[in-house]
């Protein structure tokens, strides 16, 4: 996609450059000088909500980790069995994103009185976390093999997995979305959940995208 670009607004933040642009009708997030998300493909970060939700027997409190331009967070909204969505998202500015360019474009999805959004960083909190969930949606980050954040390697070791089993009531399940696919991560998944499962997700950049799923045990 190529055409008309303007950057809409450009802002450092602790961990590097921040751009939003609009290419025609559509916006577009960049990280560093590196894509990161759009508005025109949002297929894969679906697919990671409607495939844990098919998996989940009651999703009533869930959690979505990552709020991105918002096409995880509508796809559990559109769930009548959700009652209550947790979102958490670590930059500010991709909330007042969300705020002003994202939702009014894609039906003011922010609107939802189920919503509660945090501004925290997933790793730290989950060091203290209390809320359980029965759905837990990750998508913070381009996988296990390829991190943007050296600091969200640890969400995919053995220590980051055993958090995220301890905030899933039992029979909950967990949803990852990865740029690429990983047996190491698919194996150790195994070690913490039960019925793993890797899905593959044609992409529109050609290469394909991966969501992995797993179940908590009954505890």
């Amino acid at each position: 996609m190529q055409n008309d670009i303007k950057v809409i607004e450009r802002c450092i933040t602790q961990r590097g450059e921040l751009q939003l642009q609009k290419r025609n009708q559509d916006y577009e997030i960049i990280s560093n000088g590196v894509f990161l998300m759009s508005t025109y493909n949002g297929d894969s970060e679906r697919k990671l909500v409607s495939m844990a939700l098919k998996f989940s027997s009651n999703p009533q409190k869930v959690l979505v980790a990552g709020l991105g331009v918002g096409y995880s967070l509508q796809e559990m909204l559109d769930e009548t069995e959700v009652k209550e969505v947790v979102v958490l998202e670590l930059e500010a500015k991709i909330i007042e994103w969300n705020y002003n360019y994202f939702s009014p474009l894609m039906g003011n999805y922010l609107k939802d009185s189920r919503i509660r959004i945090i501004q925290q960083d997933l790793l730290t909190w989950l060091d203290s976390a209390e809320d359980k969930f029965d759905t837990v949606c990750i998508d913070i980050d381009n996988g296990p093999e390829w991190t943007v954040m050296e600091s969200n390697c640890r969400l995919y070791t053995e220590k980051g997995l055993y958090s995220l089993s301890k905030i899933l009531n039992p029979y909950g399940v967990v949803s990852f979305w990865s740029s690429s696919s990983s047996v190491n991560f698919h194996n150790r998944l195994k070690q913490y959940f039960c019925n793993v499962k890797e899905y593959q997700v044609q992409s529109m950049r050609g290469a394909p995208d991966y969501i992995y799923l797993g179940q908590n045990y009954k505890r």
